[in-house]
C-alpha cells in the first residue's frame, strides 16, 4: 500500500489536469474549480499520509510498471522528499482556492496548468532517475511559462520570453550533461550512478566531472543562483500574485536537486569526484546573497523587493547545502520549511 501511495502525488495532479481539459469541465469554470480544489485537497491528504508513513517506516521505492531499478522508472519517497511534496501540494491547494476569487477568470486553462505545475514539482522531488528529473523539469517549465502568460500584458510577455529562452538553454545543457554521464557511467538511476562513479578511472573521471559541473549550471539556473539569477526578479514581479506564490517553490527544486546530486552521486564516497562542487557552491551562494541584498535595497516597489528576497533565500539555502554536514542539512530543511 505504501509503495503505491508514493505515486499518488504525481498521479492525482496529472489525472486532475487531464480531466479538466475534457468535457464537461473544459468549458465550465465552476466545474473546473470544484475538480481543482477537490483533487488538490486529495493530493494534499495523500502527501501528508506519505510523509507520516516515511517517518514511521523509512524510505519507500515505487517501481513504475514493476520494472526494477536501474532499468525501470522509480519514485523514491524519504522524509525530506515527502515533506517537500506535502508543502507543494498544500501550496497548490491554497493557490487553487485563492484563484477562485477571480484570478482564474482571465483564462480557460489556469486550473489544469496549476495541476501540471504541481505534477512537475512533485515528480522532481520524488524521482530517483536523472533523466526523469529532466522530464519533470520540462513539465513544470511548460506549465510555469503558460501560467506566467496567464491574463498578462506586454510586461508579462517580455518576462516570459526571457524566462523561457534561458530555461530552454538550460534544458539543452541538461541533456548534454545527461548524455556525458550516461556514456561514462552507463546508467542514469541516481543510486546506481552513486555506486558506479567510485569505479571510474582515467579519462572517464574527467568526463564525469564535466557532466557534473554542467548539471551545476542547470541547477544554478533553475534555482536562480548568481550569475544565472537575473531572470527571477522580472519574472516574479510581473506574474499574478497567485502565480508568483507557486513559482516560489520552483526555485527550491533546483536547490533540492543540488542537494541530491552532490551528496548522493558526488558525495563523500565518490572517490576522486567527492565534493566536486562544494567550493563552487559556497562562493556562488555568498555572491548570490550579496547580490540579492543589493537588489532588495535598490528595489522601488514591493514586488521587486520580494522577488529579490527570494534570491537571498536561495543563496542562504545553497550556502547550507555547500557545507555538507548533518547540521547544515538540518538547518537548510528548517529554513526551507
Amino acid at each position: 500500500m505504501m509503495q503505491h501511495l508514493t505515486s499518488l502525488p504525481v498521479l492525482l495532479p496529472m489525472l486532475a489536469a487531464i480531466f479538466m481539459l475534457m468535457p464537461p469541465c473544459g468549458k465550465n469554470l465552476r466545474a473546473r474549480r470544484i475538480v481543482s480544489v477537490g483533487m488538490g485537497a486529495l493530493t494534499t491528504v495523500a502527501s501528508v499520509i506519505l510523509l507520516l508513513m516515511t517517518r514511521e517506516h523509512g524510505t519507500s521505492v515505487y517501481a513504475i510498471g514493476n520494472w526494477s531499478a536501474p532499468f525501470g522508472i522509480v519514485l523514491i519517497a524519504d522524509p525530506l522528499s515527502a515533506l517537500l511534496v506535502t508543502l507543494t501540494s498544500f501550496l497548490g491547494l491554497v493557490c487553487g482556492l485563492y484563484s477562485c476569487a477571480g484570478d482564474d477568470e482571465r483564462g480557460s486553462f489556469f486550473h489544469p496548468l496549476l495541476h501540471f505545475l504541481v505534477l512537475g514539482v512533485n515528480g522532481a522531488f520524488l524521482t530517483g532517475d536523472a533523466f526523469n528529473l529532466f522530464v519533470f523539469f520540462e513539465v513544470l517549465l511548460i506549465a510555469s511559462y503558460s501560467l506566467l502568460m496567464h491574463g498578462g500584458d506586454k510586461r508579462n510577455t517580455r518576462a516570459a520570453l526571457q524566462y523561457v529562452i534561458l530555461n530552454l538553454v538550460g534544458s539543452s545543457v541538461f541533456l548534454i550533461a545527461l548524455g556525458i554521464l550516461y556514456g561514462t557511467l552507463g546508467t542514469l538511476n541516481m543510486a546506481d550512478m552513486a555506486q558506479k562513479v567510485t569505479q571510474l578511472q582515467g579519462d572517464d573521471v574527467y568526463l564525469a566531472k564535466i557532466g557534473g559541473l554542467l548539471l551545476l549550471v542547470v541547477f544554478a539556473l533553475k534555482g536562480a543562483l548568481l550569475p544565472l539569477h537575473l531572470w527571477l526578479p522580472n519574472t516574479y514581479s510581473t506574474a499574478m500574485p497567485v502565480v508568483a506564490a507557486l513559482f516560489a517553490i520552483m526555485t527550491k527544486v533546483g536547490v533540492y536537486s543540488m542537494m541530491r546530486v552532490y551528496t548522493l552521486i558526488f558525495g563523500e564516497e565518490a572517490g576522486e569526484l567527492s565534493h566536486m562542487a562544494q567550493n563552487w557552491l559556497w562562493w556562488l551562494a555568498i555572491a548570490t546573497i550579496v547580490m540579492g541584498a543589493i537588489g532588495v535595497l535598490a528595489s522601488q516597489d514591493l514586488r521587486k523587493m520580494v522577488a529579490n528576497l527570494v534570491v537571498v533565500s536561495v543563496g542562504t539555502l545553497v550556502a547550507l547545502v555547500a557545507v555538507q554536514t548533518v547540521q547544515s542539512s538540518a538547518a537548510a530543511i528548517y529554513y526551507l520549511v
